[in-house]
């Protein structure tokens, strides 16, 4: 089964790029773990979608990872908007917060290998 691909604005190409090489400290803790086909499916950081940017996104299994830092604090209505128009495309979200990954990392792992395996099963 082809990938499906979600359209994005082009100008958010170069700000990706700029995201991917100023990571958070979670976000590069995670990109350990996840990168390389580290789950049996690909992730790619800092994905373009419509007008937004997923920290983390497979589009095997159409997964999007957000870890949510101290920006996300006041952003909640903001968050869920950009949530709800990516699920309408059919992207199913993970998020995390900042701290969950940085002093729970087994836990973050079992969540996603979880939703990763019923994905998978979904697809066959």
């Amino acid at each position: 089964m082809k990938n499906k691909i979600i359209p994005y604005s082009p100008h958010l190409k170069e700000y990706s790029r700029m995201l991917r090489k100023n990571s958070t400290l979670s976000e590069v803790l995670l990109w350990q773990k996840i990168k390389n086909k580290g789950f049996e499916v690909q992730f790619h950081r800092q994905v373009p979608m419509l007008n937004y940017i997923v920290d983390f996104y497979c589009h095997e299994i159409m997964l999007a990872i957000e870890i949510d830092g101290d920006s996300h604090m006041f952003k909640y209505e903001y968050d869920k908007f950009r949530q709800g128009e990516l699920e309408n495309k059919g992207v199913k979200f993970l998020r995390f917060s900042d701290l969950e990954v940085k002093n729970n990392m087994f836990s973050v792992l079992l969540v996603l290998e979880n939703e990763i395996e019923e994905l998978l099963k979904l697809k066959v």
